[in-house]
């Protein structure tokens, strides 16, 4: 036996010495001998400990399944016990990416039942999570409920910032109307008629029109001009607007909510002027998104919340493309948010969508006077459409421009000018024009309109004539994409 022992002692003895000559002519020495062994073993140790895991979470779900199978009542009556399994095994798209917690679900119970976790562990068991569960289960999506619950427990603060909780006339859907370029520079021909009119602004736009727009939940304008009376002109510019802060009074007669501050004109007057505009909205009551003090200021979304969805706003201009007439902002300098080279703006899309039920995007671009939208804003909307956009609203051309879909998303190319002046480049005084509508149905699904209208001189009116506004929708149709607009206004995908 001893001998048996001893052969054994000079083999072991002849390994280590074949070892030890392989560990000096491979440069390196017993340490890291111990090291490879040590590593291996403990990657094949975390792969056996991540098998077991996952094996353990697989019997977890199966004994969870079979408890609700016997007893439906289960959750409801043991919510202690059942808040932790549903913890473990939710995903990123159940709970909308944020941070829940214990304390989230005991909050969300404490606010709408213990029944109301039972959906929730039901929906936890499925092999696809849909957080669409939220909404049935209580009327408010997951991005609501995490807001309410910053809101009460005060923790996440900056998730507050930006939302506006806002009432609708239905509680089916939520209206939101878009409208083109309205300018309110003085010396404006349109502002001057204005002036002149009795009723001012209402005297401008048809009575329909107006009934539209604040009969509207949500209505936004893209403001093609500063509100101030600082600054010089651009130097070199052929055009440049400029209106007296009290103007804001004007979209406050509108009912006007939102306003995209993100195109050509914003910077016409200065620094100051931009931020005098960014003051003036604000005392007004008004949101605005695509411009700032500051580059953190105009990347901000804008939020609402409304029959228990979160919609986010966003907004940038790809104008100029050629000039620099227009500054982006800065980390110290107002400015607005730019989108010739997509990359900033995509990622502000991302964080959008991230933080919301719907995120639509309103962006200043195309070439001015061409009716057909061209091939650097589809390639811009791509980008949009992949980075989470639901919805896009263009503008600039002061021109319509035609509809089409990237995947199921609705792109309005150009809404051309609103109410913008009497006279165009073409020499032509009548310029059709229109409302968009976005209705986000209580399902969440989304039903995309184009509502025609009409700029004469100085004078907008929403279409009733059935013979024009069909016209209207004729012309959009020739130059639409894959999308087809009923006699209602309704926009359709075509397949």
């Amino acid at each position: 036996m001893k001998g048996v022992y001893l052969h054994g002692l000079r083999f072991i003895n002849i390994i280590l010495v074949i070892i030890g000559c392989l560990v000096i002519l491979n440069g390196c020495g017993e340490k890291s001998i111990t090291k490879y062994v040590k590593d291996t073993d403990s990657v094949e140790s975390q792969e056996d400990a991540g098998d077991e895991a996952e094996s353990e979470k697989d019997s977890e779900l199966e004994e969870m399944k079979a408890v609700l199978h016997e007893n439906p009542k289960a959750v409801s009556e043991n919510v202690d016990m059942w808040i932790p399994l549903v913890l473990n095994h939710c995903n990123s798209d159940l709970i909308g990416g944020h941070s829940i917690d214990e304390g989230f679900l005991y909050w969300y119970i404490s606010e709408y039942g213990e029944d109301a976790l039972t959906p929730i562990t039901e929906e936890v068991l499925k092999d696809t999570q849909d957080p669409e569960v939220w909404y049935q289960t209580c009327g408010q999506s997951i991005h609501v409920l995490w807001n309410k619950y910053c809101e009460c427990t005060g923790i996440e603060g900056y998730e507050l910032e930006n939302v506006e909780y806002k009432e609708t006339a239905s509680g089916d859907e939520t209206v939101i109307s878009f409208t083109g370029d309205i300018n309110l520079g003085e010396n404006m021909n349109t502002v001057e008629y204005m002036d002149l009119m009795e009723n001012g602004i209402f005297d401008c736009l048809s009575e329909e029109l107006v009934n539209l727009m604040t009969g509207s939940d949500i209505m936004m304008i893209n403001n093609e001009f500063p509100y101030s009376t600082r600054g010089e002109p651009i130097p070199g510019k052929a055009y440049t607007f400029r209106a007296d802060p009290t103007r804001v009074e004007v979209l406050n007669d509108l009912g006007v909510d939102i306003v995209s501050l993100a195109n050509n004109h914003m910077c016409d007057y200065g620094d100051d002027a931009i931020i005098d505009t960014i003051d003036t909205l604000d005392n007004a009551g008004i949101a605005h998104v695509g411009a700032g003090k500051n580059i953190e200021e105009a990347t901000e979304p804008y939020y609402y919340i409304c029959n228990g969805r979160k919609i986010s706003i966003v907004a940038a201009t790809q104008i100029e493309r050629t000039y620099n007439y227009t500054r982006e902002a800065t980390e110290t300098t107002p400015g607005v948010l730019k989108t010739l080279n997509p990359s900033k703006f995509v990622e502000v899309i991302k964080n959008a969508k991230a933080n919301s039920d719907i995120c639509i995007v309103f962006v200043h671009w195309g070439t001015e006077g061409v009716y057909t939208y061209e091939s650097d804003q589809v390639a811009l909307a791509e980008a949009f459409v992949d980075a989470g956009a639901d919805v896009i609203i263009g503008g600039h051309t002061h021109c319509l421009q035609g509809i089409s879909y990237i995947e199921d998303v609705p792109i309005i190319y150009s809404l051309g000018n609103f109410w913008f002046s009497s006279t165009s480049t073409d020499g032509v005084a009548r310029k059709e024009t229109g409302v968009s509508q976005v209705k986000i149905k209580s399902d969440g699904s989304i039903d995309f309109l184009f509502l025609p209208c009409v700029q004469q001189d100085c004078k907008t009116y929403l279409v009733t004539d059935a013979d024009e506004k069909q016209s209207i929708i004729d012309w959009m149709n020739a130059h639409s994409g894959i999308a087809h607009i009923d006699s209602d206004g309704l926009v359709s995908k075509l397949e």
